[in-house]
């Protein structure tokens, strides 16, 4: 399977190189996408590694690749998916390399979010109601992130779901 990997800023970005590893060992073909946010946590070269595969930072590097690697795609992910993230998608905005692809992703492709965040911003009516609106267009597949001590050291819902996990909501949506 095509697995396209969209991975935003925060700090969970550092386990989306396990859920690549993973994938990869599955036998799926991972491609990246990073945030420029994301950039700041991990740095491309980890995920060229683990994927064998370039990583897309930029919408203008190539001015179709965009439309090539959501072609590409059998299914579309984005693990940590921030609360910018998701308000962004819930809105329709594609202003990043990211946002281009994903908007681009052919009809009937699934779209598997794992959000990641502080537990006040995943406990926000704003973040709810996002994640509600993109629910109900019945594409997207929403991983909710588990209850733990973040790295910010509140304790409550908000971090990334364990990769394995991610991975078989990928595997799911993906047929």
């Amino acid at each position: 399977m095509n697995v396209l990997l969209g991975v935003s800023g925060g700090i969970a970005a550092y386990r989306a190189c396990e859920l690549v590893s993973l994938a990869v060992k599955r036998g799926h073909t991972v491609r990246v996408i990073m945030t420029s946010s994301a950039q700041r946590f991990v740095g491309t070269t980890s995920f060229e590694a683990l994927s064998g595969q370039p990583v897309m930072i930029d919408t203008f590097a190539d001015a179709l690749g965009h439309i090539e690697w959501a072609k590409w795609a059998s299914v579309a992910a984005v693990a940590p998916a921030s609360a910018n993230v998701v308000g962004k998608l819930a809105c329709g905005l594609a202003d990043d390399a990211l946002g281009t692809t994903l908007m681009a992703l052919p009809r009937g492709r699934r779209i598997v979010l794992a959000p990641a965040m502080n537990t006040e911003m995943w406990l926000n009516p704003v973040v709810e109601r996002n994640l509600r609106w993109l629910a109900e267009l019945g594409r997207y597949d929403i991983v909710a992130p588990t209850e733990k001590r973040l790295a910010c050291g509140d304790v409550g819902p908000g971090g990334l779901a364990e990769p394995v996990d991610v991975l078989a909501a990928i595997e799911a949506a993906g047929g």
